[in-house]
């Protein structure tokens, strides 16, 4: 199984592509993770091989805890289909990947610029699995 995150636009920030790698080799301990930038957000889709599980980011989806998604990525392996993460840039995902997503994900209800979406998503990701582990880093309930 292996996680592909399909973000629109260029990672430009140097210390948020800093801390996006910081977080991506924590989690590559954990799971194969792939990392990939689509033009615009007509692009999304194309960027995503057929069959794999779509998750979109957008503010219409369910707030997780990182527990929840401790969760999801525990039925996501034993299911062992591949998983892409898909995040918009300054404007949403279009409708077409939406209705595509079988799980749509808010980070919170406020408006976050992709980069740090992005960083968020590796670092939840990360955290996910080191509470599935029963690693310290995880200290939340």
């Amino acid at each position: 199984m292996r996680y592909r995150v399909v973000a629109v636009g260029r990672m430009k920030n140097a210390a948020l592509r800093a801390a996006c790698d910081e977080y991506l080799d924590r989690l590559r301990h954990y799971a194969k993770v792939e990392e990939r930038e689509a033009r615009d957000e007509a692009r999304v889709l194309g960027a995503i091989p057929e069959g794999v599980r779509l998750v979109a980011l957008t503010s219409r989806g369910e707030p997780w805890t990182s527990g929840e998604l401790a969760e999801w990525t525990k039925q996501w392996e034993m299911d062992g289909r591949d998983v892409a993460f898909a995040i918009g840039g300054a404007g949403t995902l279009p409708d077409d990947v939406l209705q595509k997503a079988e799980r749509l994900w808010s980070l919170s209800r406020l408006t976050l610029p992709h980069e740090l979406a992005r960083v968020v998503v590796y670092e939840q990701l990360y955290r996910a699995h080191t509470i599935r582990r029963g690693e310290p880093y995880h200290r939340g309930d």
